[in-house]
């Protein structure tokens, strides 16, 4: 069957934001101040951002060495994305001249995009890592959330079972609040970039598609995804599909925490440097230079020749699979990662197997998510009973106590039970990872 092309380039690339009644064209743009490259500032200078500086990427509360946080593993997603973004821009505007010609764009714009997308990437996660996503699930599945249940719909408890940082990046990017209507009002191109699952909590994983693999908004972000969608061209007839760019945000992230954890792991011991090597060698072995690599003396300088040569390996590639690829991938009917189409596949496998064995799966990082799964479980019986209680206007001296410990200006009660359900899950998970635990310490435990 032929691919028949759906998502035109023209919306792709809109620099729309919300609010506007006039439409932005990329001809009439300051180069010198382009509207994607200051969705990146107001990412860099938002709170939500700063906060990754103490939040888990793998390891958590590491002080015995430099390892990566959130923000560190973010600020490299972004260099890799624009790297990435660049050289397909070159190829794509190279394909259709117009959009150079006589829209204006430049390859610094899918550039700009990308890395933006991919700077926010992570904004929405909860402290301890993909843990404290699954703590925050199992206290509405079957902790003293769950109780919740019959007093929301469907897709409203899913939300809350499934939480996912992904969706909650979004709410963080988009939410409107007094004086700050639309959020960090980003343009449109650079939202539908950060989206890598357009789709709701429900059904479960519809399709073997990667954009159904988990979901990306909140219902209470449902009708701003819908005009999202709208002005982007992935609006198929209810269903929504995959921003191209941002299978270039997901082969970023995906290069850097296939490179950068093995790294962790072996600066903190975890893995042996001959051992890291040798697996970096399969990696790159036919674009090494083997009398410059001869003449790096030390352990780290071969580390760093051969992850640096790794990364620029894994870029180019990952470009040729989307440029092959993109005909498919504008018509929706592209499957899979771009990286599982490596030509590099089984040494990503390899590496990746390596790092969960000795580093995911390690005592040190499966204790401190113990720690970091009771503390956001304390942190989430006591504000929900808060939060709930002053909803139905009956809260407690203790719930008045702990209500205003909230950061002025955090949506916490809201006009409904799921919403205020939701923001206190969204509050929960806009802490540090040294926050969470501190504030759970406080506490002390459940409030009965």
């Amino acid at each position: 069957m032929l691919n028949i092309l759906f998502m035109k380039w023209e919306s792709l690339l809109s620099l729309k934001r919300f609010g506007d009644t006039n439409k932005r064209i990329r001809i009439e743009q300051d180069n010198l101040r382009l509207g994607f490259e200051v969705d990146y500032d107001r990412i860099v200078f938002s709170n939500a951002f700063r906060s990754m500086q103490d939040k888990t990427q793998v390891i958590p509360f590491s002080k015995t060495d430099f390892v990566h946080t959130r923000l560190t593993h973010s600020l490299e997603v972004s260099v890799v994305g624009r790297s990435i973004g660049r050289l397909a821009g070159k190829a794509i505007l190279d394909k259709y001249p117009h959009l150079k010609h006589s829209l204006g764009y430049q390859p610094n714009d899918f550039g700009a995009i990308t890395a933006a997308a991919s700077l926010a990437h992570d904004i929405g996660n909860p402290p301890f890592g993909h843990s404290g996503e699954k703590a925050i699930g199992h206290f509405f599945l079957e902790g003293k959330g769950a109780q919740y249940k019959s007093q929301l719909n469907a897709l409203e408890y899913q939300d809350l079972c499934d939480f996912e940082g992904n969706a909650n990046g979004l709410k963080i990017l988009t939410d409107s609040l007094p004086g700050t209507e639309g959020g960090l009002r980003l343009s449109y191109a650079t939202l539908g970039t950060f989206v890598k699952y357009p789709k709701a909590s429900l059904p479960h994983k519809p399709t073997a598609h990667v954009a159904d693999k988990k979901f990306g908004y909140f219902q209470a972000q449902a009708p701003f995804f819908k005009d999202l969608a709208t002005e982007l061209t992935l609006d198929d007839n209810g269903k929504y599909l995959r921003h191209p760019l941002a299978f270039l945000v997901e082969a970023a992230d995906d290069i850097c925490y296939t490179i950068i954890d093995f790294e962790d792991g072996i600066n903190l011991g975890w893995i042996s440097e001959d051992y890291a090597l040798e697996y970096l060698i399969n990696l790159v072995r036919d674009r090494i230079d083997t009398k410059k690599y001869a003449q790096l003396s030390y352990k780290p300088q071969r580390l760093s020749y051969l992850r640096a040569l790794a990364i620029n390996s894994l870029i180019q590639d990952a470009v040729q699979i989307f440029l092959e690829n993109e005909t498919a991938i504008l018509a929706g009917s592209f499957q899979s990662a771009l990286l599982e189409k490596s030509q590099f596949k089984a040494q990503i496998e390899d590496i990746i197997n390596l790092s969960v064995k000795n580093i995911y799966q390690s005592k040190e990082v499966i204790q401190k998510e113990v720690v970091g799964h009771r503390a956001i479980t304390i942190l989430l019986e006591n504000y929900t009973q808060a939060a709930v209680h002053k909803l139905q206007g009956n809260e407690h001296t203790f719930d008045k106590l702990l209500l205003s410990l909230v950061p002025e200006g955090t949506p916490l009660v809201s006009e409904n039970l799921y919403q205020t359900l939701l923001n206190v899950s969204c509050f929960v998970a806009s802490l540090s990872d040294g926050k969470a635990l501190r504030m759970a310490q406080d506490i002390g435990g459940s409030n009965h």
